[in-house]
């Protein structure tokens, strides 16, 4: 059998024989193929090939051009998808193409003005844009409703582009004129386009009063259902002045809860939410919050991606409005063909959810998870289990009966994460438990994990006096001292002195040769002057060394992963954006978002937040006081003339609050674009006596 041999520069000519093919077949065909047969082939390969990054293709500029003149709806669109991802890189052939895109956008079929309209929009060339604009200026006014709501896209776009062009013109006043429009599609995406524009826009200020919230709201059941997600979402940017029109609202736009789409019920809850702000009766929030309750347990019947969606937004909900599914915990069980991250983010709330009258059955729901397969898993429920004893009170002494169920599997990664949430159970139950403390020194040989190890530690150090061979297990662990990560050492370090203290018999041996240790043969500086703080106060005052060392730890809560409330409020109005995904600020995830917050109203229901040592009012000096940890009368006479200088520096800083409170919310109106909402037909002019834009919703 023989084999030809192919130079080399035989392929490398190969796909420039690819495109003079192509070309052949473009402006190839006889009279008889009346449907364009051939040419529709050529440019479906030609498409292919276009979307396998083949450049070559753009030699094919001048040939694409020819074929654009061909009325064939089909062949236009492979055209122009040609044209849209070429011209950049071709940018003085493509200009070829604008005068038969400006004779499209007068067809009679509006598909094929719409069509054209797009194209020219989406090409980022200085010639298309400036040809874009009066052609756009003209489409807005169309007969026909799909081609004003591609224009109304089109200003947006437009404005991507070049933003100085579109202010210097008067695009956005056609499109604000554009929300009077009859069909309820092209208000929606009128309003689509403006929002983009405000999204960017440091020179405009979108403003909606309640009868322009109304009308939106009233054209909703006619919108298409991406057409109400942009409703609902300009909603945000009304603000009420009154409860009754906020609650009005709510009810009004509650019945797209029940939508099918995701992103229209995600959407509505914000909406929701928003309003709550603003109503002050907690019967209408009751009212409201039950309502959102049963959507979201809809969206846990859709695919994977849809209820990990649902649930982290869940999980923030209820850091704000706790009476939303307090009653539905079942719906979190888990089921087993559940994704990872599903099954984790479910386990997440049966924590938030549980209570005193339902911790018997989560705990026999939290015993399976920690018999299953999946090690992350099992991790997860074990601490979810040790949350709960520190949560809820009555039930510690069950959660503790479970965690010892668990250890006595003898499953090494279940006995290392009940080590250290019993560590922290410890913590917030002093005296209470430690009849447990043996269990859990039968099986220090599983301890390979570097929490467990220093929760273990911890234990046998804080209880030295009540383990009889408390100083023979420290000797064990401290045997490996050296190689240990840097987080046993310290617990290492702390439960030898705290052993010295409590037992010096037992401890006077180990105490200096663990000094010596991690004061000369460590490179860590923490762990260093860590043991140089002990040696002094060990070597000074033994008393103050006891102080110190075996006094009360810090309080211990089971709610040390929530938000704080400042997060939590700019969270709540991106309901349903990525960021609740991440539970981080929307800057922190899409760096040039606009940051949203609550706008001050009348009607404005805000949180007050307690700072320690800030004086609330109707607070005398002594508690403001107590607040820096002065709170005795002794304390106060010691420190002299201290109250009237917290007491001044209290009234600057509850001064500044307030100064911060009165401008919240006010951008001003300075220069550029300003929108009034109480003189909606007339343009607003700003103090050089140029006419800005209008009112953005008249």
């Amino acid at each position: 059998m023989f084999m030809a041999y192919l130079p080399p520069s035989t392929y490398l000519q190969r796909p420039q024989g690819k495109v003079a093919e192509l070309r052949l077949e473009l402006n190839s065909g006889s009279k008889k193929d009346k449907n364009f047969t051939t040419k529709k082939i050529a440019l479906k390969k030609i498409v292919a090939n276009m979307t396998m990054s083949n450049n070559d293709m753009v030699a094919l500029f001048p040939d694409i051009i020819g074929c654009m003149g061909i009325q064939n709806l089909e062949i236009k669109k492979m055209c122009f998808l040609f044209l849209v991802n070429y011209a950049r890189m071709r940018p003085e052939v493509a200009v070829k193409a604008i005068p038969v895109l400006e004779h499209d956008m007068e067809d009679p079929n509006p598909l094929v003005r719409a069509l054209a309209l797009r194209t020219m929009s989406y090409i980022h060339v200085r010639e298309f844009v400036e040809a874009t604009v009066p052609i756009v200026k003209q489409l807005l006014r169309d007969s026909d409703p799909y081609v004003r709501k591609t224009a109304a896209y089109t200003v947006a776009k437009l404005y991507d582009h070049d933003r100085h062009m579109v202010e210097k013109s008067d695009l956005i006043d056609r499109l604000n004129g554009l929300l009077r429009d009859d069909n309820p599609t092209v208000v929606a995406s009128a309003l689509a386009g403006l929002m983009d524009i405000w999204e960017r826009s440091d020179a405009i200020k979108l403003t909606i009063d309640y009868s322009n919230a109304s009308k939106m709201v009233a054209i909703l059941p006619d919108c298409s259902e991406w057409g109400q997600t942009y409703i609902l979402e300009a909603l945000m940017s009304y603000v009420p002045q009154e409860a009754g029109e906020a609650t009005l609202l709510a009810e009004r736009i509650a019945p797209r809860l029940s939508h099918s789409n995701s992103a229209v019920v995600l959407t509505c809850i914000r909406v929701i939410l928003y309003l709550m702000n603003y109503i002050a009766d907690q019967k209408q929030i009751s009212a409201l919050c039950r309502k959102l309750s049963p959507p979201l347990v809809t969206l846990l019947a859709k695919g994977p991606e849809v209820q990990y969606l649902a649930l982290r937004n869940a999980l923030l909900i209820l850091q704000r409005r706790p009476e939303v599914l307090r009653n539905d915990i079942r719906v979190f069980f888990c089921k087993y063909n559940d994704p990872i991250y599903v099954k984790v983010t479910k386990l997440e709330l049966i924590f938030m959810l549980a209570n005193e009258k339902n911790i018997d059955e989560v705990l026999t729901e939290l015993r399976e998870y920690a018999t299953e397969i999946d090690v992350h898993f099992v991790r997860k429920a074990v601490r979810a289990i040790g949350k709960l004893a520190i949560k809820i009170e009555p039930a510690a002494r069950r959660c503790i009966n479970l965690l010892l169920e668990l250890v006595s599997t003898k499953v090494t990664y279940i006995v290392q994460e009940a080590t250290v949430v019993i560590r922290n159970i410890f913590r917030k139950y002093p005296n209470q438990y430690e009849s447990i403390i043996g269990t859990l020194c039968e099986h220090l040989d599983s301890l390979d994990e570097p929490e467990a190890k220093a929760a273990m530690v911890w234990v046998i150090g804080q209880y030295a006096s009540r383990i009889e061979n408390s100083d023979v297990l420290l000797e064990d662990f401290l045997d490996s001292f050296a190689e240990e990560p840097v987080e046993v050492q310290l617990a290492l370090l702390t439960a030898t002195v705290k052993l010295f203290i409590q037992r010096p018999t037992k401890g006077q041996d180990l105490v200096p040769k663990v000094l010596k240790w991690a004061t000369e043969e460590t490179d860590n500086p923490d762990l260093r002057d860590r043991a140089y703080m002990y040696w002094r106060l060990l070597s000074t005052d033994m008393e103050a060394a006891k102080r110190v060392v075996m006094g009360e730890k810090p309080a211990i809560t089971a709610e040390s992963e929530k938000l704080d409330p400042q997060t939590l409020e700019e969270m709540c109005l991106n309901v349903g954006t990525l960021a609740t995904v991440y539970l981080k600020p929307v800057q922190t995830v899409f760096r040039n978002a606009r940051p949203k917050k609550l706008h001050d109203s009348p009607c404005l229901q805000r949180q007050e937040v307690a700072v320690p040592g800030l004086r609330q009012p109707g607070d005398d000096g002594n508690k403001s006081l107590s607040g820096f940890g002065f709170g005795s009368d002794k304390a106060v006479q010691r420190q002299g003339n201290m109250s009237a200088a917290v007491s001044d520096a209290d009234a600057y800083f509850a001064q500044q609050h307030t100064r911060q409170q009165d401008g919240f919310g006010d951008q001003g109106h300075g220069g550029g674009y300003v929108v009034s909402q109480f003189d909606a037909q007339v343009p607003v002019y700003s103090a050089q006596g140029q006419p800005n834009n209008a009112d953005l919703l008249l």
